[in-house]
């Protein structure tokens, strides 16, 4: 039959369409869930780990706002729904949580302690599975950060400890890791509990009824989340206090020894895009930290009336004045 006019115009019409479908389809952009425990405002200002966290994802080739969406929850159940590609599990999110949700949607955790003895991966090398991520270490940690809290308070006779009870077996974990080496260096320990920011005053009233002369804030997401509030009651009730980033340093606290946090969100967000990509969590060995900062604020140690050894000094990666 000849082609008319018409059909010519007809095949025109449906061509243009299809491939407005396919652009419209093409730039879709994909999507990224973050569990955690507490969703952000919106248009509030990102924190320094947020922005991290995009750094990573920029780094391999992902923007968001233009060729992909985050989406914040703190359900795993909900990203889910969302139908997200991948999900970020950080900052008081539940890896276990996210497991239970999903079997094939690819997780990338961050976690503070083993990731192997926790059952969340098979290895380190091959974690196998939807799950890998960044392992700090950070809770292991925490014997170096009470020898570093006795060479600064060389008289204190007793160490408070402050964790959120809100997770199964945080108190029996914490003097698992710190009484032998309490013991060792003659301080007696006080574990000290705070579920939630509205408890930290309270806490901190027990920390001054037990007359501890010094302070070990565990590593804990609340924690994180609220630092400059944690730095604000150390400096209010005089208590030396020791804590696992150095974001609590910048914001006045005395001591913290750690892992980079920054970092690691950094490298959460490098995995996330990496399996946009294509590949395969199961294929990604879960990174672990080489090096660990260790900070000082001098203006603090002044405050409370201590004079920081040069020990210490002399080993610092960074120290404030």
């Amino acid at each position: 039959m000849p082609c008319t006019r018409a059909s010519f115009g007809h095949r025109k019409r449906v061509k243009r369409r299809s491939f407005l479908v396919w652009s419209a389809v093409s730039f879709l952009p994909r999507v990224v869930g973050f569990l955690g425990g507490a969703i952000p405002p919106a248009n509030a200002p990102k924190t320094p780990f947020i922005a991290a966290l995009e750094r990573g994802l920029n780094e391999t080739g992902y923007v968001d706002g233009e060729n992909l969406r985050i989406e914040y929850r703190a359900s795993a159940e909900d990203l889910v729904k969302d139908k997200v590609e991948v999900i970020i599990v950080a900052s008081g999110g539940s890896v276990r949580q996210a497991r239970n949700a999903t079997a094939t949607i690819p997780i990338v955790f961050m976690l503070v302690d083993d990731p192997v003895s926790a059952g969340v991966v098979a290895s380190l090398n091959r974690p196998g599975g939807n799950v890998t991520g960044v392992s700090l270490l950070s809770s292991e940690l925490m014997p170096k950060r009470l020898q570093l809290l006795r060479e600064l308070v060389p008289e204190a006779k007793s160490c408070a400890v402050l964790i959120n009870p809100r997770y199964p077996g945080a108190e029996r974990d914490t003097r698992a890791r710190l009484q032998e080496p309490a013991d060792r260096i003659g301080l007696i320990l006080d574990i000290v509990s705070a579920r939630t920011q509205g408890e930290f005053e309270v806490a901190f009233g027990k920390i001054k009824a037990l007359k501890a002369g010094a302070l070990l804030v565990a590593t804990d997401p609340l924690f994180t989340g609220w630092h400059s509030r944690l730095v604000a009651l150390a400096a209010g009730y005089g208590v030396p206090a020791s804590y696992p980033w150095r974001e609590f340093v910048i914001a006045g606290g005395l001591i913290s020894y750690g892992p980079s946090l920054a970092e690691a969100y950094r490298q959460v967000g490098s995995y996330a895009g990496k399996i946009l990509d294509g590949q395969k969590p199961a294929d990604l060995a879960v990174i672990q930290p080489v090096t660990f900062e260790l900070a000082v604020n001098l203006k603090t140690a002044s405050q409370l009336g201590l004079t920081v050894p040069l020990s210490i000094l002399g080993r610092a990666d960074e120290v404030v004045e």
